[in-house]
């Protein structure tokens, strides 16, 4: 890793979603900012130059839904490997549910886990702070004093709220102050299968999430946002029903925004094949109807952003039967190369999925920045080579996590460089 200096990036495609623009040219950072674009000054002195020829480059990617399995399940995931996954990936901001053990309920935790993330000098870290304590759905926590310790929104991760009267309690408290929640919209009781309900489900005897689960968890939070005026991000949409509410709500005027996962978006039910835990997920991957829904909504902005939801798993958890085995897989290095995959198979263009991993989410988490290519914006950048094909290995990834439903697969696009603060913190 480099100390903060003088570099230029010269020769490359710079791709900026926030400006559109999109052309050659070259890029000067001094003091960890960017200083000049296009027209560098003649005096500029360079101490690091960084060829980008035949490379785009663009903001740093910014992931909404990332564990880093710090504090309390170092065994799945370590701080130092999960923030290698991400800069390696070209993420240089990443938000990460409060679902860590112990959970991130009191404000001494959140700053420790951000002063250990800052001693590393990778990705920025802003962590979601819990709703209740303990995530016990019972007593809201100190949400001003998180907020103070560096939260930027609050959520219950995977664990539905109890209550609806709890939760409108956290709804009109966060729209107090102005915070966010952030919701996984999943029905309590519906929610409590393993795959979704369908023929294939039903072939394979396993448990099913129905649709309902999500729709009816997000008819009740649109109903309770209209009276209290709350900002809501529903975290990883999952159906074409559901797809159809958000947009109604948005249309609405609801200050609402959510997200989808790399995995709803490029995968379906029977990608779960014979049992391959691999492809247990949460949420369940749906059918493909939900997919195309999915993807056009992502197209057209009705969901905001693409998340890896990255969820480092340890071997002995997932080498079980499906049912028993732990949901999640990695996710950090493969956002990006699979938004691309995604901007060019739906037809919605490089622009727009370079954005919903860049300044659409950087839009939800104003303290990440505004992931711009201009002068006077942090430095966050990645260098991207858009042609280079690899391989998904699952051994191969930096994450501690090494299962991923997308192992084996074939991609294009590999980050080169990636820039926080104006820092080179990985090099291919």
């Amino acid at each position: 890793m480099n100390d903060n200096k003088n570099i230029l990036i010269k020769n490359g495609r710079v791709i900026d979603p926030a400006t559109g623009f999109d052309e050659k040219a070259d890029i000067a950072i001094a003091n960890g900012n960017i200083v000049a674009l296009k027209d560098i000054p003649a005096d500029f002195n360079a101490a690091q130059t960084i060829d980008a020829q035949g490379c785009i480059v663009m903001p740093g990617l910014v992931d909404l839904a990332a564990r880093l399995r710090e504090p309390g399940y170092e065994h799945e995931g370590m701080l130092e490997s999960e923030m290698a996954a991400a800069v390696a990936g070209g993420v240089t901001s990443l938000v990460c549910p409060p679902d860590t053990d112990p959970v991130l309920d009191e404000p001494g935790l959140v700053e420790m886990l951000k002063y250990r993330a800052e001693k590393l000098d990778g990705a920025r870290l802003f962590p979601l702070g819990a709703i209740t304590r303990g995530l016990a759905g019972e007593i809201l926590t100190e949400m001003a004093e998180l907020t103070e310790a560096g939260c930027v929104g609050f959520g219950q991760a995977e664990v539905p709220l109890p209550s609806i009267q709890v939760l409108q309690r956290a709804l009109q408290y966060a729209s107090t102050f102005g915070y966010t929640l952030w919701l996984r919209p999943q029905d309590r009781d519906l929610g409590k299968g393993v795959a979704a309900s369908g023929p294939l489900a039903t072939r394979l005897g396993l448990s099913g999430v129905p649709v309902a689960a999500e729709t009816i968890a997000i008819f009740t939070i649109v109903e309770l946002m209209r009276s209290s005026g709350a900002k809501v991000h529903l975290c990883r949409l999952s159906s074409a029903a559901g797809v159809a509410l958000v947009r109604a709500a948005k249309a609405e005027g609801l200050p609402l925004s959510c997200d989808v996962s790399i995995n709803s978006l490029h995968l379906i039910d029977t990608d779960i094949g014979y049992f391959d835990s691999r492809a247990r997920l949460n949420p369940p991957l749906r059918q493909q109807r939900d997919r195309d829904a999915l993807s056009a909504a992502l197209a057209d902005g009705t969901i905001d952003a693409l998340v890896s939801d990255h969820t480092p798993v340890e071997s002995d958890a997932k080498t079980l039967p499906f049912a028993e085995s732990e949901a999640g897989g990695t996710g950090l290095e493969l956002l990006l190369p699979l938004a691309l995959q995604w901007g060019e198979q739906s037809g919605a263009g490089i622009r727009r999925a370079l954005e919903t991993v860049t300044t659409a989410p950087a839009r939800l988490v104003p303290a990440a920045g505004s992931a711009c290519i201009a002068a006077g914006q942090a430095a966050d950048l990645c260098i991207v080579d858009p042609q280079q094909e690899w391989q998904v290995n699952d051994e191969a990834l930096r994450s501690q996590g090494k299962h991923t439903p997308f192992a084996g697969y074939a991609l294009r696009g590999r980050v080169r460089t990636t820039l926080v603060g104006g820092r080179v913190v990985f090099q291919a």
